[in-house]
């Protein structure tokens, strides 16, 4: 505890982290054929967003963004997917 009765900001962390990776492992266990449980992005807090990150940065990966864990690694997937469909055929020029 520190002096305003607060257990140290570090132990939070740990805790936050360790609650992230249970929340991953939970998705990836009620989608085991999903991208996030294939691929297993890296995980971010930044702000109050998740991110779900494959590859070297948010740039040149592949990126999902959401309010919780699970909304992250859902995006993540729709944007893995999205990458590895052909491009549609109205919208490709003669």
């Amino acid at each position: 505890m520190n002096q305003n009765g607060h257990p140290p900001r570090r132990r939070r962390v740990v805790d936050y982290a360790t609650a992230a990776v249970e929340q991953m492992e939970h998705y990836c266990v009620e989608r085991p054929g999903s991208p996030s449980a294939v691929r297993r992005p890296q995980l971010f807090f930044r702000g109050d967003l998740w991110i779900a990150l494959l590859g070297p940065n948010v740039e040149e990966g592949i990126v999902g963004i959401g309010s919780t864990v699970g909304a992250a690694l859902r995006a993540f997937d729709a944007q893995y997917l999205a990458g590895q469909r052909p491009p549609n055929e109205t919208n490709s020029a003669p």
